[in-house]
């Protein structure tokens, strides 16, 4: 019963561990895919004002619609 209990607490913490990498991954490549889009744009404050534009436009497009 010992060995059942030892191995089920080592399955469960290496998937636990795994877990944890797999999202320090993700979170890395969406840090690296936004200096990607922001470098691109030039500095941050620039990026930053452009997409809060966008979705300003997208809302006053659709409210504009339904009047």
């Amino acid at each position: 019963m010992k060995e059942i209990l030892e191995y089920l607490k080592a399955r469960y913490l290496s998937e636990k561990a795994q877990g944890m990498v797999e999202y320090a991954l993700i979170v890395a490549f969406i840090v690296g895919v936004a200096a990607v889009v922001f470098a691109s744009n030039g500095s941050f404050s620039d990026a930053v004002n452009a997409g809060f534009n966008k979705v300003k436009d997208s809302v006053n497009a659709v409210g504009t619609k339904k009047a």
